[in-house]
This record gives structure tokens, sequence and C-alpha cells, in this order.
């Protein structure tokens, strides 16, 4: 077990070190010590500050610059690391259930560290062990301790060969045959290969597979998942019957290792089965305690939720990354300036200020959104696990759905682009490997795929608030929901009669204003799309053409527009609350409404098209309130960046040091990495520099 940290502020928060950043972090308006313990407690810092300390003092986790791993080796290593955190053991059981925010904690931290290690890790726990736990029963319990105890390892086989999004097309098969009381895991056909399954090419030994259920009398029921073993926990040979391998080297977080399965008449018992939403009875006979086939289909399916909530989460790290490392650069990178004897940071230039400070805001607004949405998450694993079938839990099934499912789009597309511009924003300095934004643009790439194409997923996300709205207008119901994120809409007919009257750049400086603007461009993008579905309809399209005829401008955009409100109301909501202490308001207040005009300003089209927006007033002052809060923050950024980034061991990027010396650590870093060092007597002026290679060599 790693130990934990003790003392007061000062051990947890460690002053930085003295360096070139000195001058950011005394123009603060706030204290980002108090900040951090707004935003985590204390009880959260010292546990990420204990998963910290472990790392960075074990020698398993040592950096290793310059080093190119094989495939194997990296992912043998990522394999050995992810045993090492169990042993660890950080988070237990009991943890989980008593402080459940710690488990994206954890995962977050080990996200900071390495991509694939956080990816095996949830992949195990949250993906397999989640589905386990809330898919099963009782009789399944025996697999959670297995799973924290690493005596199984585990993956969660959905995906195939010639299907992914469309799940109801998986064509895995188990029959039940009553004379064994087992069921049949079967392949029909290379193309019903299991395929792109993390943790499977080389490590799991146990996998969720989904397969379509079938009892005498070849009835089928659906998709259900069983656990099966595809492997020998001691050897790691392929079970009977069990095809499996690795997939191969991918674009980013290799240290994953993807692989495929195929089952030829596999038996597995009876108990197999993971039976909360269906069972088999010893004869063969199907029992459900769902009457609607498509909620038993949808609770089934329950751990894509899990899945995509925790790929925001890895998401919002790769974004916090990203962004700590360009503004540690910016406010240290000094080009060009009133005068030639005078250079400035180029953080103090406008273009830089708009460029990355949007996303900084971002990353603190989509962090609490994930925070939020994981505790959602875990009140509807818990009424699942209560045995709760009311209705009040089958629509906090849909809302969390629909929100998960846009989720994952708007946070890893946001982390996409913002890492991009913080790339561009570190110049050629940012396109050297060591400095990790490669790193993360690849390792972020897979989140805007898997468990869910993106542009698929939003649209569960449209269809959802579509079908609220037909039931409106059909049956007069009210817009109503367990988490409130569509009661709004109850108004939408006043909604769509507001106009945008802010006139005055300083009228606009708080998130208020875009709040009431987003309310009005998902009512309007509601409106219009069930318009254009019914005229799609009507002009004899069949159910299936008409949506996909409204998707690209309708209800894409309505699906995003709907999730970047929901953000921004919860954020709103945050940073509002009475116990923000007063000295924080002025600063969670202006990165709230930076997030919520920033991301309105790109809905600016719409909003002039639908009506919400007249003159050319409108979007001046939103743009010039996007420029101001920028400037704003400017003072603010390096220590709100203080906040989020982990220590330098962890961040791993000599330009995104604590200590902002930049040019030394970069400077020792190539030196490093080219092994100058070691043949460095060559120099002409080695005499000189002697003292300067001798200290970077005892830095390094």
């Amino acid at each position: 077990m790693a130990p934990t940290v003790e003392g007061g502020d000062a051990a947890l928060l460690p002053e930085f070190p003295r360096g070139p950043l000195d001058a950011y972090r005394a123009r603060a308006s706030f204290s980002w010590k108090e900040l951090a313990l707004f935003t985590e407690g204390e009880d959260m810092l010292r546990f990420k500050k204990t998963i910290f300390s472990a790392l960075e003092n074990d020698p398993l986790f040592a950096r290793s610059p310059g080093a190119d791993l094989s495939l194997d080796k990296y992912r043998e290593l990522n394999f050995l690391r992810c045993k090492r955190i169990f042993e660890y053991d950080f988070l237990s059981v009991e943890d989980m259930f008593k402080s459940p925010l710690k488990v994206p904690a954890l995962i977050q931290c080990l996200g900071m560290y390495d991509s694939s290690l956080a990816a095996k890790y949830l992949l195990h726990t949250l993906v397999f062990g989640s589905a386990v736990y809330s898919s099963g029963s009782e009789r399944h319990l025996t697999y959670i301790q297995k799973i924290f105890s690493m005596e199984i390892f585990g993956c969660f086989a959905l995906t195939e060969l010639s299907h992914g999004s469309n799940t109801k097309a998986i064509r895995t098969t188990a029959h039940y045959d009553p004379a064994t009381k087992e069921f049949i895991i079967h392949s029909p056909d290379f193309e019903a290969a299991k395929f792109w399954v993390g943790n499977m090419g080389k490590t799991a030994t146990h996998a969720v597979v989904f397969a379509k259920l079938h009892v005498p009398g070849d009835q089928c029921h659906g998709l259900h998942p069983f656990i099966v073993q595809i492997r020998d926990p001691k050897t790691l040979l392929p079970m009977p019957g069990v095809m499996v391998g690795d997939m191969g080297k991918k674009l980013g977080q290799n240290g994953l290792d993807n692989g495929f399965a195929m089952f030829h008449k596999v038996r597995v018992p009876r108990q197999s089965l993971l039976n909360r939403m269906g069972d088999v009875t010893p004869e063969g006979t199907y029992v459900s305690p769902f009457k609607d086939v498509r909620q038993r289909f949808g609770v089934s399916l329950g751990g894509l939720s899990s899945g995509r909530v925790s790929i925001l989460s890895l998401a919002v790290v790769n974004l916090k990354l990203a962004i700590a490392i360009a503004l540690r650069f910016s406010a240290t990178r000094r080009q060009f300036g009133p005068t030639q004897e005078e250079e400035i940071a180029v953080l103090e230039y406008p273009m830089q200020q708009c460029r990355l400070l949007p996303y900084l805001a971002a990353a603190y607004a989509l962090d609490h959104f994930s925070k939020s949405l994981f505790l959602d998450l875990v009140e509807l694993q818990r009424g699942h696990a209560s045995g709760d079938r009311s209705a009040r839990q089958a629509e906090l099934g849909r809302e969390i759905h629909a929100l998960a499912s846009a989720g994952k789009p708007l946070a890893s597309w946001t982390a996409q682009q913002g890492i991009q511009e913080c790339r561009e924003a570190c110049g050629g300095h940012g396109y050297l490997a060591m400095n990790r934004l490669g790193v993360l643009r690849d390792d972020n790439d897979p989140n805007c795929t898997y468990e869910g194409d993106n542009n698929v997923l939003l649209q569960q996300t449209s269809n959802y608030l579509l079908g609220l709205l037909a039931h409106r207008v059909q049956d007069g119901a009210c817009f109503r929901s367990p988490l409130k994120s569509v009661d709004f809409l109850d108004a939408y007919p006043s909604i769509l009669d507001q106009k945008f009257e802010v006139s005055s750049v300083a009228d606009c400086l708080d998130s208020a204003v875009a709040l009431a603007a987003y309310k009005w461009l998902v009512c309007y993008l509601l409106q219009e799309t069930y318009q254009k579905l019914n005229q799609e309809k009507r002009s004899g399209s069949s159910d299936f053409e008409a949506r996909n005829n409204c998707q690209v401008s309708h209800g894409r955009p309505l699906a995003l527009a709907f999730l970047e409100l929901t953000v921004v109301q919860r954020f709103h909501e945050h940073v509002h609350q009475p116990c923000v202490p007063p000295s924080l308001r002025a600063v969670l207040g202006r990165l709230s409404a930076l997030y919520a005009l920033w991301s309105l300003s790109r809905h600016a089209a719409l909003l002039y098209r639908g009506g919400y927006f007249s003159g050319e007033q409108a979007g001046e002052v939103l743009e010039s309130a996007v420029l101001a809060l920028c400037s704003q923050l400017k003072d603010d950024a390096v220590a709100l960046v203080d906040v989020i980034a982990p220590p330098d061991f962890v961040l791993d990027s000599p330009i995104g040091r604590a200590d902002g010396e930049l040019y030394k650590n970069l400077w020792g870093a190539v030196l490093q990495e080219s092994k100058v060092l070691e043949r460095a007597s060559w120099w002409p002026e080695f005499s000189v520099n002697k003292p300067v290679i001798g200290s970077l060599k005892s830095k390094l």
C-alpha cells in the first residue's frame, strides 16, 4: 500500500520553485492554493498527491527519455504498471462506495502519467467490473473480488469486425443447451469476430461477451452479456475453442493491447449469463423482469455509459495537460516587443490569449461536468443494484444515456481541437516529441471513436430530445427529467419569442447571458429538427431516411448545443453557489462566462438565422466580450494552470515545468536525448561550458 501524505498545507500544496513564472504568479488575483482546496477538497488533494508520489518514487514508473520501447515491451510494462496500481491499493472497493469521486480521480491521475495505463485500468475495473456489477446478480459477486485482486483480468467484448455502432446487428450467438445446462458461445464467421477489444490482445483472461441469446425452439431474445474465460490465468494460453490475438500497432495508446477473438462452440455454465435484465431457467425458459424489450436492451448496454463518462474524463485530462504546457510556455517565451531592446511574453498578445484561454476555461467547465455526470451515473447504478424498476429509474437511465452520448463527443472534440491549438501555440518547440503535445494528440484521438463514433452518438441525444417533443405534441406531456436537464423546454414557446437585447460588452460578461441564448438556441433547433423530420416523412421518406436527412444541419447541432447548455448550466450554478469563497468568485465567474460565450460564439450563424440575433452589434458584442474576458484572465492564467497541472514528473514536458526555466529545461533535455553530454569534450568551448554541462548532468 502506498504511504499517505501527512502534514499541513505546506506539505500538501508546496510552493513552486522560484523562476521566470514568478511574475505571473505574483499578479494573480487569487490564491491558487485556495482554489485547489475549493475545487478538490483536502481529502481529494491528499489522495492525488499519494498517487503521484508513489509513481514518482517507484522505479517501475521511471521515465526513460529517448527510449523507444518495442510494442511488446511497452504493453508488458503497461500491464506490470497496472498490476502495481492494484498492489498499492489506492482505492478499495469500500472506498469506491464511500467516496465515488475517487474513482475518476484515480483514473485521471493515471491518465496524466500515461493514457494507456489509465485505459487499461478503467477497462478492467470500470467497464468490465461495472458490467459484471450492474448487469449481474448476487451469484456474480465473487468475480468482483477477483477483479480487484487481479486473479482475473477483464475486457468488454461488444464490437465485432463487421459491426460496431449498430449493436443490434451483433452476430455472436449463445444457444442454451438444457441437457448440460450450458450456453454455447459461437462466432458464425470471421466477420462476427470480437474486434478492437481493449485488454483482449495479450492480457485479458475473462471477457464480458455480448451475444444473441437463443433458447430451445431457436427463440432469440436479443443481445445479452456473458462472462467467458478466454485465457488460462496462469499461462495466458487461449482456452479451448477460443482464438484470441493482438491487433498490432495503433496511431496512439500503444501500451493498450486491443485484440480480437473468435469462439468455436465454447461451452460456459448457465450461471455465466449476467442475468439482471434476463435469465434462463435450468429447463430453458427465458424470464425477465422487463416487459419492454427496448428497456431491457437499454439496461443491458448500461455499461457503455460508464465507458463514455470515463472517456469524457480522460479527454479532459488530455486538455488539462496540453493547456498547462502551452500556457506555462507562453508565459515564459518572449518574442518581439514595443522596442528592439524589450521583448514581451507571448501570453501578452491578444492573439495568444484568444487561442488558449478559452480552452483553459473549457478544461475547468468540462472537468466539473464530468464529475457531476459520474455522480449521476453512480446514482443510476445503485438503483440498478437495489432492484429499482421505477419509472424514474428508467427515465434517469435514458437521460444519462443522452448526456453521456453527447458528452463524450463534446469533450473529445474540444480536447482534440485544444491540443492542436496548444501544439501550434508553442511553435516549433511544441512539435518536439519530448514536450508531449504530439503524444497527447495521438492518445486523445481514439476518444473520438471508441465506445461509439462521435457523430453516431450525437444521434442518440437528438433522438432523445425529439422523443420528448413528440410526447409533448401528441399527449401534452410536460418536459421533465430526473436531472432537470430538459425541464426548461417546458417553456419553449415563450423562450422562442425572446431576443438578444444586450447592447454593451460590460453587460455581456456573465454566463447568465449565454445561458439565456443557449436555451433559445436549443428550443429553436429542436423545433426546426422536429419540423424537418415531419416534412421528410410527409414527402414520402421512411423513418430511417428522414432521420438521416435531418442529421447534418439539424440533429447534430441540436445535440451539441443541448450538451453545451448543460455544461454551461452546471458550471454556472457551481461557481455562483453561496459557498464559493469571496476571493474566488471573480475568477471563477470569468471562467464560466468565457467558456459559455466562446462556445456560444461558434453558433452565431444559427442565432442570426433564427432571429435571436439581429444587426451587426449583437455579433460584435459577443466577440468583444470573449476578447475582454481573455484579457481579464491573462494575469490569472498561470495560477489557474497551477491548480490543475500535475507534478513535473507526471506532466513530463520540459517546456511545461513548474519552475518556468523554459530554455534551460529544453536545452538540458535535448542534450540528454542526443547523448551530447557523454562526448562533450570535443566542444571547442568545453572549458568555458564545463560548469554548465556539469550542472545539467546533476539536474538530469
